[in-house]
């Protein structure tokens, strides 16, 4: 199975039980199944699942999957569109794909379906690198 650097030591992701299905420079796909502890009064996913899966597509697509440990990509900002309802029991798929590189600021969308193919969501991300602090 694929694995990312930038997952290790994410208990976030862990928690979520994102599944790594391809780990590539600028482009990535993970998935999780939506349980019942994610899901809203309204008995469907809660928005910030679904945007915890696409930030951490996001983070993935961004951050070089073989980094030389120097700089990390990190969010400057983000962009959401809730499109469809996601519901206990269903398999989310987040593709993210790098689609343009200035310097050192990057812009990549993250489009958010079921296992079926059902658009739920459409994230774009803004990232910037920045030099890597060491650890102490």
């Amino acid at each position: 199975m694929p694995h990312h650097p930038v997952l290790d030591g994410d208990r976030a992701s862990e928690w979520l039980g994102i599944t790594v299905r391809r780990a590539d420079p600028g482009h990535c796909e993970i998935s999780m199944v939506v349980r019942e502890e994610m899901v809203n009064g309204f008995g469907i996913a809660h928005g910030g699942m679904i945007f915890s899966l696409a930030d951490t597509c996001f983070a993935m697509t961004c951050n070089d999957p073989d980094p030389d440990g120097t700089t990390m990509t990190v969010a400057q900002g983000v962009d959401i569109n809730f499109l469809s309802s996601a519901h206990p029991g269903q398999t989310l798929v987040a593709e993210g794909r790098q689609i343009a590189t200035t310097g050192r600021s990057s812009l990549c969308d993250i489009t958010v379906t079921t296992a079926e193919g059902e658009v739920i969501a459409q994230f774009r991300g803004r990232s910037r690198t920045v030099p890597r602090r060491q650890k102490a």
